[in-house]
Order: structure tokens, then sequence, then C-alpha cells
């Protein structure tokens, strides 16, 4: 007999979102299998605060979360941002990259290596037909699905509710790791990066089992960045690609 288990899915990652400590940018401290993260929920009604970078007004890539911050206007405060997938030696990004629903960079649907490449990957859209979504690259590259803002990275953490199939559960291979997932209903995106080094299947355990998504995308790891006041974090280290975060107005 096949279950379908979706609405106990929303519920489980409706009580534990509600488990993470509140904080004023929405980012808490979550713990599941013994691992330490920090996530940042974001609700549909604040998609439009929700930004997407990758160059300065000169057309420089700003790489860093002190130069997103000298963009923002009078009156805005960035509530908190992380590097939001892969990119080349010049900062360009790997895939398809969309800001306020102009393609900067092309999709890529080919497979490779590397982790952008192995397939499934996917693209994470917000304000398109959803709120937010996780769409699997070849999909969306037939599809060709509106977005607001759109950032390729690979792999896919969560299919349709299930691990990546090449996810090892003894796997040696640790970084720590950023991505995003989203709720079965396209209402919610939790953004999340681990404090310590974990395993792909580690990772995406955190976001089908402890957030109870059914899609989620691996944005990248060892370079992973975080910047969030409300828990104390102002990464540094190397320059970045694309950074995403969610900004907050006066007024």
């Amino acid at each position: 007999m096949k279950v379908d288990w979706r609405p106990l899915g929303v519920a489980v990652g409706m009580l534990l979102a509600m488990a993470i400590p509140a904080a004023a940018d929405g980012c808490g401290r979550m713990t599941h299998d013994g691992q330490g993260y920090v996530v940042c929920e974001v609700q549909a009604d604040r998609e439009p605060a929700l930004r997407l970078w990758q160059d300065d007004a000169k057309g420089q890539p700003l790489r860093n979360f002190a130069n997103v911050r000298a963009t923002l206007g009078q009156g805005e405060s960035l509530a908190f941002a992380m590097n939001a997938g892969m990119y080349h030696a010049d900062y360009r990004p790997v895939g398809l990259l969309v800001i306020d629903g102009v393609e900067r960079q092309p999709i890529v649907t080919g497979a490779s290596n590397d982790n952008f490449g192995m397939l499934p990957n996917g693209v994470f859209c917000t304000g398109g037909a959803r709120p937010f979504q996780v769409i699997e690259s070849r999909a969306f590259a037939e599809a060709r699905p509106p977005c607001r803002l759109a950032t390729q990275s690979g792999p896919m953490l969560v299919i349709d509710g299930a691990l990546h199939p090449r996810f090892l559960i003894d796997s040696d291979s640790r970084y720590v790791r950023n991505g995003v997932g989203v709720s079965p209903d396209g209402q919610t995106a939790w953004f999340a990066i681990s404090d310590r080094a974990v395993t792909f299947h580690e990772f995406g355990r955190l976001f089908r089992d402890g957030l109870g998504v059914r899609d989620a995308l691996y944005f990248d790891g060892s370079i992973s960045r975080l910047y969030a006041p409300g828990v104390n974090r102002a990464d540094f280290g190397r320059s970045l690609g694309p950074i995403i975060g969610l900004v907050d107005s006066a007024g």
C-alpha cells in the first residue's frame, strides 16, 4: 500500500521549525542527529525581501558580506545572508542565476565530476508559481518556470522526499555545508549551515527528517559562510560568488 506522508511531512517540519529558537532575523540554532546547525526561516510574505547578489554597480563581484551590506539603501539592514551556489575562479556562477527576473547566467544541465554536476542537481526559485521552489535542473530547463530570483547548484540533497542516491551513510567526506530546503506547500524556505563538518547524508537528513522538506538543494561546502547577527555570526574567509540574503527595511 502506498502511503501519502506529505501532510505528515508538513506537520513534522512545522513542529521542528517551531523548536528552532526564535531570533529577530528568523535564524536560530538547531540540533539534529547530534549535529549542530543554524537555520534561517523565511515565510512566503517575506519572499519580496529576499535578495540575490553577484556584482556591484560597476560590474565587479561583491565577494563578501561587507560589500553586500554596502549596497543597501537608507533604512535597510541585512537580516542574514549566505553563499548561494558554486562559482568559477572569476566568481561568476557555474549555473543559472536570475536576479529580479533577469537571467544573468544560463542553466547548465550536463553531468560533471564535481559536486555541481552530481546529477540530479537543481534550482532554487522564488517568486514564481509558488513563493519558494527547488526544481531539478533538467525539469527546470524544459519547463522554464518564471522566477524573480533563481540560483542553480548541486547536488540536490532531497528529491521528492528521498535523499540523493549517491549519498553514503558511512562516507568520510566531511565539510561545513550549507543549502536550502522548501516546505511541501512552497510557503516556507529554510536556509541552513552546519556548525561543523558533516557528510552529505547527514546534511540531507537535516532537511528531510529534521525539517520535513521534500526538496532541498546543496549550495556549497568548505567555503560555506553565514552572516546572521541574531545568532552572533559574521563569517569571513575566502571570497564568494552568488550571495542570497534577507533584507529588513525600517518603517
